[in-house]
């Protein structure tokens, strides 16, 4: 698609301001009605998707050119889908895709931010976002007993993505997420020097090719060596391989694409992990936005746009929207409760209404304290509720929260299931 493909679907915007909040049949409380950071922290209609839809509209019609406030706008952004939700409580439109396509066109017209070159370059010398050496990548696991696929065949690969590649905070979780499946039997096997990215983040910055390149190289990799299964802890690397390869038309038939939440369920429920110790604890879940909202799969449709009574829009055949709904909420709930001590108590914004904890597009590497501004409105909500500690299941959620956390002050824990299920064995 492009920016021109959804001309008429922006025509159709019209600035009910839905977007920016929470529907209202599900707000519990006016302190946490809203639904995008952005829209909030700036307070202008034009950092709103609608706003943003009017940006893009007149850039396409040539009555806007580029200026660094347009740019402002256009990528102070998390592109976390919490608008695309709301906006289709009202009206089907797709907000979502055209900010993608918006971004993608500034790219094109070389509109980029330094900020994200640096990392862009990285990805196409260096095959990762942190910008890390490529050597490095396999540092996480030295001495773990764990197969090397180019070396050795295993059933599932364990990916375990960029940020844990290369953020050390982040190893002891991986090393016990691999120990903990070989444990449970798991014919488990990593690339070491040899993963790559998996090319998500770069698209919702706007770089499409980049995705198209690390699907092809990754799908092909995963054919050869002969790999069943893909587990995978990074919420945005679980994403890109359900989501966003099939979207292209890159997904691979019979690879199953698992978050590591989800796997460890099964192994849980097939008894081949057993949870003995208690963990006395009050838990609030943090739904991150990849692997719930923006999780769903997509749905493809073709057919046409069509009108009845000259005005009502339907569409023939019926189509299908993405609304959010069908991402993975209840695996990684159903993991916290069945942790011996632990209390979970929700949150007001949950599930496809939850708030982005500030780390996604292109945010946190070019607008670190709209980042960190975004994650300590959502480390507030958490601790409204009472609890200790703010569980979550991505390394970019856990990381931008922890230094929110820091930051700010906050009493509250930050924790990653993974690591409350490996203490509870």
């Amino acid at each position: 698609m492009s920016l021109d493909a959804y001309e008429q679907l922006m025509m159709r915007d019209n600035r009910c301001g839905y977007c920016k909040v929470v529907p209202h049949a599900v707000t519990k409380s006016v302190e946490h009605e809203w639904v995008c950071p952005s829209a909030k922290r700036y307070n202008f209609h034009a950092f709103s998707a609608g706003g943003r839809t009017i940006v893009a509209l007149s850039l396409l019609r040539g009555r806007l050119d580029y200026t660094d406030g347009m740019l402002d706008i256009v990528y102070k952004c998390q592109m976390d889908g919490g608008c695309d939700v709301s906006c289709k409580v009202n009206r089907d439109l797709e907000p979502y895709e055209v900010m993608l396509e918006l971004r993608t066109k500034c790219v094109e017209d070389g509109q980029v931010l330094p900020e994200h070159m640096m990392h862009i370059d990285g990805l196409r010398k260096e095959d990762n976002m942190m910008l890390g050496k490529k050597a490095d990548r396999g540092k996480w696991a030295q001495g773990l007993d764990v197969k090397i696929l180019t070396q050795e065949k295993a059933e599932v690969l364990y990916h375990a993505g960029c940020r844990i590649c290369y953020d050390e905070t982040h190893w002891p979780t991986a090393r016990r997420v691999v120990t903990l499946l070989r444990d449970a039997g798991v014919d488990v096997g990593i690339m070491g020097n040899e993963e790559t990215c998996c090319g998500g983040r770069a698209y919702e910055w706007g770089y499409q090719a980049e995705l198209k390149k690390y699907a092809e190289h990754n799908t092909e990799n995963w054919k050869s060596l002969g790999i069943k299964q893909v587990v995978t802890p990074c919420a945005c690397g679980y994403q890109a391989f359900n989501v966003l390869y099939d979207k292209i038309g890159l997904k691979q038939e019979g690879i199953e694409i698992l978050h590591i939440s989800q796997y460890i369920e099964r192994l849980l429920q097939q008894g081949k992990l057993k949870l003995k110790k208690e963990i006395p604890m009050t838990v609030t879940y943090h739904d991150p936005c990849h692997l719930g909202r923006l999780a769903e799969p997509w749905v493809h449709w073709q057919g046409k746009e069509v009108k009845i009574l000259g005005q009502f829009i339907s569409y023939e055949p019926p189509k299908e929207f993405r609304r959010g709904a069908n991402g993975v909420y209840e695996t990684p709930r159903n993991i916290i409760k069945a942790i011996p001590g632990i209390t979970l108590v929700e949150m007001d914004r949950i599930k496809e209404y939850a708030l982005c904890c500030g780390a996604g597009g292109g945010v946190k590497e070019a607008y670190p304290d709209f980042a960190l501004w975004t994650a300590d409105a959502r480390l507030r909500e958490a601790e409204s509720t009472g609890a200790e500690a703010i569980a979550t299941a991505c390394p970019h959620c856990a990381h931008n929260l922890e230094e929110a956390m820091r930051e700010n002050g906050h009493d509250i824990k930050v924790r990653n299931i993974v690591d409350l299920i490996t203490e509870a064995l």
